[in-house]
């Protein structure tokens, strides 16, 4: 239905590396993508992980592998087999060749702990939900995407009542099954009221004490549910930026509902119409706008915030090697910006930086400041 961003990835680093992992949330077209290697691949084999009889085909691994060592093997939802990985290294070892694994995953490795087990013989793909340059960019699509979010079930629901009945549905699975699978041994209940409460400090800075007063826990437990989400994919943690300026920079980070329509779901929203002048009507828009951005800088590039003591603050900064380019965001089709922006591109000093608006066409805003629409944003860091 959609080309996806990553279906490219995956072809060329199948062309280079004996394994590559495909990272992203569950339900935004993993598997769709990989199943479409099946076509390019006929003789691959795809397991499900989550199937009793795909684990049974599986076994143990190593024979199952080594008889079909001139294959694909596609492993889908590899967070249930954390054993595999050991035995994926040895026969990577045994027999290096490129494209013989796709792994498929809906938590970061790191939450696994599997991060350093195929060191040097996997490649990781990060996939998002859907995003503007893959669903169209005229301004009514943006919005369904924006109000919706990227889940494809969610984005090509045949109403906004089907959109939100998906979402709660989804929610409550994650709630009582996914994040229970993966570790996070809390009640239902309480981790859904976590996350709420997430969503409403969506884009605020982090306090894991005052969130800990309000249900009762501490605050390293806080933190630690905050962990799991974040390798859940679920949730962002943005850093501040660091660097020597001489400056009082903030030191806690800023916390993002990793899907716009997730977000909308937690906080209620049920309706386009719910949004118009709510008061996290332009957080939203700036998470929504932060994932464009992650899904399109370069490899190895950084992203961060910059804020002081004394208030200058840009939104986001993307560092890739030398370079250093700012994105300031604004729900406002005429953008207007404080004197602790100015005062950030002095401190920071982007070599561009750009203010993100609901906006048809850029225009120069300053000098080496521009205004831009989110469909833009992949144009722009392509350079």
């Amino acid at each position: 239905m959609f080309k996806r961003n990553a279906q490219s990835t995956l072809a060329s680093h199948l062309t280079w590396s004996p394994a590559v992992a495909i990272l992203g949330a569950r339900q935004i077209g993993k598997t769709t993508l990989a199943r479409a290697l099946l076509d390019t691949h006929p003789n691959a084999i795809y397991l499900d992980l989550e199937s009793p009889q795909d684990q049974a085909r599986l076994g143990e691994g190593p024979l199952f592998l080594q008889a079909h060592a001139d294959r694909l093997v596609i492993l889908d939802e590899v967070q249930n087999a954390p054993q595999l990985f050991s035995v994926l290294r040895g026969e990577i070892d045994r027999v290096r060749r490129p494209g013989r694994f796709v792994l498929l995953g809906s938590a970061s490795f790191e939450l696994l702990r599997q991060s350093q087990s195929l060191a040097g013989r996997l490649s990781l793909i990060d996939m998002f939900p859907l995003l503007v340059n893959e669903v169209g960019s005229d301004l009514s699509t943006v919005q369904d995407l924006w109000v919706r979010g990227g889940f494809p079930p969610s984005f090509t629901a045949v109403d906004s009542h089907a959109s939100w009945a998906w979402r709660d549905a989804f929610i409550r699975h994650l709630l009582h099954t996914d994040l229970p699978a993966l570790g996070l041994r809390v009640d239902a209940e309480s981790l859904r009221r976590f996350w709420r409460m997430l969503a409403h400090v969506h884009g605020q800075l982090f306090n894991a004490s005052a969130i800990a007063n309000s249900l009762d826990v501490s605050a390293p437990t806080v933190n630690r549910w905050l962990d799991h989400m974040v390798g859940a994919l679920l949730v962002r943690k943005l850093e501040p930026y660091h660097a020597n300026l001489g400056k009082r920079l903030v030191k806690a980070p800023k916390v993002y509902v990793r899907d716009s329509g997730l977000l909308h779901s937690l906080l209620g929203l049920r309706h386009p119409d719910d949004l118009q002048g709510h008061p996290m009507t332009g957080a939203s828009w700036e998470g929504f706008v932060i994932d464009q951005i992650a899904a399109h800088v370069p490899a190895g590039a950084s992203l961060s915030f910059y804020r002081t003591a004394a208030g200058a603050e840009l939104d986001v900064v993307v560092e890739a090697g030398q370079r250093k380019i700012g994105f300031e965001i604004k729900f406002s089709v005429a953008p207007k910006v404080t004197k602790g922006f100015w005062q950030s591109l002095q401190d920071v000093q982007p070599e561009k930086t750009y203010i993100v608006a609901p906006v048809q066409h850029r225009w120069p805003f300053a000098e080496g400041v521009e205004v831009i629409s989110v469909s833009d944003i992949a144009g722009v860091l392509a350079h």
